[in-house]
Parts: C-alpha cells; sequence; structure tokens
C-alpha cells in the first residue's frame, strides 16, 4: 500500500489537566505485565517487550479521542474504514531499561470472535498514542518509526522526539512499524488506542 503519509499528529491536543487526570486514573487501576500477539513469557517476553498496562474503558476517552482519529483519517488521505474501538491502554515504562522492540499493532488474520460482531472479522486499522508525561519527567522512551520503503528496500527511521510533548497525540496506520527505545530513568506514561474496521481487500 502507497501511503502519502506515514503518520499524523495534533500537537498538545490533550490539555495537561485531561493528561494528569488520565494518568492518575491509570494508576489507580491494577497493573499487568504487557504482553505481545503471541504466547511468551517471562525472559523472552522481555527481550521483545518490557512494559506495565492498565487496560481502560471510559466513555468520555473515547469521545475525546474519537474526532482526532476522523481528522487525522481525512487528512492524512487514508481514508480507511473503522467502526469501533479497542479498550484503551494505559502503558507505563517506570523502570530504566523498559522498552519494547520494533512491532506493528496489526495482526496477520483478522479476529475471530463470532460471537461478538464489534470484533469479528476486523482488523486494527489506525493506532494512535497520547504522551501523558511532561518530557522533563523522563530520558529514553522515545517512539520510533521504520518507513520502509518498498523500492529501495532500506529502513529509514523516524524520530517523534520533537513533537513528543505532552498532550500530543500522533495517529498511525497499524501496520507501520515503530518501537518504544529503553528508558533510562523517570516515568514515562502513554495511553494507545487501537481503531478497528474490516479487513482490506
Amino acid at each position: 500500500m502507497v501511503l502519502k503519509e506515514y503518520y499524523w499528529y495534533f500537537k498538545k491536543a490533550i490539555s495537561p489537566s485531561i493528561c494528569n487526570k488520565i494518568c492518575k486514573l491509570g494508576n489507580s487501576v491494577e497493573e499487568k505485565i504487557g504482553t505481545i500477539g503471541k504466547p511468551v513469557l517471562g525472559k523472552e517476553l522481555k527481550k521483545t517487550r518490557n512494559s506495565n498496562v492498565v487496560w481502560l474503558n471510559e466513555q468520555w476517552l473515547y469521545n475525546l479521542i474519537t474526532p482526532f482519529f476522523k481528522t487525522a483519517n481525512k487528512n492524512a488521505g487514508w481514508d480507511f474504514h473503522f467502526d469501533y474501538f479497542e479498550s484503551c491502554q494505559f502503558t507505563k515504562y517506570t523502570s530504566k531499561g523498559q522498552h519494547y522492540t520494533w512491532h506493528q499493532d496489526d495482526f496477520v488474520e483478522p479476529y475471530n470472535k463470532p460471537n461478538d460482531p464489534n470484533f469479528h472479522n476486523k482488523k486494527r486499522k489506525l493506532s494512535a498514542v497520547i504522551f501523558l508525561s511532561k518530557q522533563k519527567d523522563y530520558k529514553g522512551g522515545e517512539l520510533l518509526f521504520n518507513l520502509k520503503n518498498d523500492e529501495e528496500g532500506k529502513d529509514r527511521i523516524i524520530s517523534t522526539k520533537e513533537i513528543a510533548q505532552q498532550g500530543t497525540m500522533v495517529v498511525f496506520p497499524s501496520f507501520i512499524w515503530h518501537k518504544v527505545t529503553p528508558l533510562l530513568k523517570g516515568k514515562r506514561y502513554s495511553l494507545v488506542i487501537w481503531a478497528l474496521g474490516n479487513k482490506f481487500i
């Protein structure tokens, strides 16, 4: 698929007070170890992903994010079909070395949940990350994109450091490769959201 834009961002779209509200909510719920799409545990899991997560489903969060998804989908020229959001993932990088290696958010096969029409036969179409922490509160933990060029077969690494300010929201197709570099110090909080839609034909 040829893309005109690989990601679309809204700088400081979410106010500091709302970012703090989300952090307070996320930190009030019991956290779980962040997993990946295949059954890997322990040391093997930590080689790929080392972070903690909390799942949030408050309606006001979806009311907040939906307009940004729609605007990014239109302005970036993707025009992907989507009609449902998964649970919001409050992601915590709070220990030195926590990270997430190169990965895609989309899976090879669509969801197979015949009893749940919101998920069944759908795929992750768009992903979003909201930076909730102030940049001064942590070092490392940088979100990178790998915009692979199919014609040249070369990696093109893009840093989001310049836009990763508190409240900035970045939206991108879920098949785009991305990673979070190891945390060096401090605490990095973010909210990750996935929009589902009919599989690509």
